[in-house]
């Protein structure tokens, strides 16, 4: 008697179905979290103003040189809802336009510092114990022992003051921190059953650090990546306060509360709401951070 066969097809999900699997998981975890909604909504409309600044500002020329003493200091109203400075410009179009800076600060120097941080973390953690690692970590160490803020200030005051040497000292002050965290994770990852097994089968240096230890180093990555977003804006708020960040006439939110300090309590619109707009923007970024942290965690327990 003939035996019969029974064949099971075993359907296996494209890349595209699991990653959008993936995607409607983490967003309703994500999405539980009512003030990382809050955050989300916040980043993304600051982004959105801040591309179109010359579409939403109410006077997109009052954001470079321009002067109209005939309308200066004057206060909150339906003509410049939040007030105009010493010079005539409108506060609101000047705020708007100032977000532009704050972004690219944040954008730029993590795009520089977490890949450096990184790359020296997972080279330190990997070779544990050797000269290598001992020279990254007490380099890292050093900077690490230096205020973040003072670093940033000294390394800005030897420079040209602007926008791109302001950008440069953050990012020389906020690498290690990365360094740090990498460095932590890759040593104890390094004697994994999965990183024994690559090195047993003869799988390069490289290899094993992209490829089997990052991977693995990710979720805290992003997440302290999405947190230090508003930090890295407001060091460069501080930078720009003290002069040391974009030059007049571009406006940036700490050169404008700078320049309202002079003229308090009188004209207040001058420096309370661009230290509004600094407080919203760390708040979104922090909320939004909250979020993906919540997310992260998480997805680790699920998995573990």
């Amino acid at each position: 008697m003939d035996a019969k066969i029974q064949r099971t097809e075993i359907i296996v999900p494209s890349p595209a179905a699991r990653l959008k699997e993936g995607f409607r998981k983490n967003w309703y975890k994500f999405s539980r979290n009512k003030l990382s909604i809050a955050g989300l909504v916040i980043v993304l409309s600051i982004i959105v103003v801040a591309i179109l600044a010359p579409y939403v500002a109410p006077y997109p020329k009052h954001a470079g040189k321009f002067v109209d003493y005939v309308n200066a200091n004057q206060g909150p109203s339906a003509a410049h809802f939040f007030g105009t400075d010493n010079f005539g410009r409108d506060v609101l179009s000047r705020i708007i336009f100032a977000f532009r800076g704050a972004l690219l600060m944040g954008i730029m120097v993590l795009a520089i510092a977490v890949p450096v941080g990184v790359f020296f973390g997972l080279l330190a953690g990997y070779y544990q114990g050797s000269f290598l690692d001992t020279f990254i970590m007490r380099i890292t160490d050093i900077f690490l022992s230096v205020p973040p803020l003072l670093l940033a200030l000294a390394i800005a005051a030897v420079l040209e003051p602007n926008l791109t040497n302001a950008m440069i000292a953050v990012t020389v002050m906020w690498w290690p921190w990365y360094t740090r965290l990498v460095y932590g994770m890759a040593t104890s990852l390094k004697n994994e059953y999965f990183v024994t097994s690559a090195e047993l089968v003869g799988a390069g240096r490289f290899h094993i650090l992209f490829r089997e230890i990052l991977p693995n180093c990710l979720s805290p990555i992003f997440t302290k990546m999405a947190l230090d977003v508003g930090w890295v804006i407001l060091i460069g708020a501080s930078l720009s306060f003290v002069g040391l960040g974009e030059q007049p006439p571009t406006p940036a939110l700490g050169q404008m509360v700078s320049d309202g300090t002079r003229y308090m309590p009188d004209l207040w619109w001058m420096t309370v709401y661009p230290s509004l707009a600094i407080a919203v923007i760390i708040l979104g970024f922090n909320m939004l951070g909250d979020g993906i942290r919540d997310m992260m965690s998480k997805g680790e327990h699920d998995r573990g």
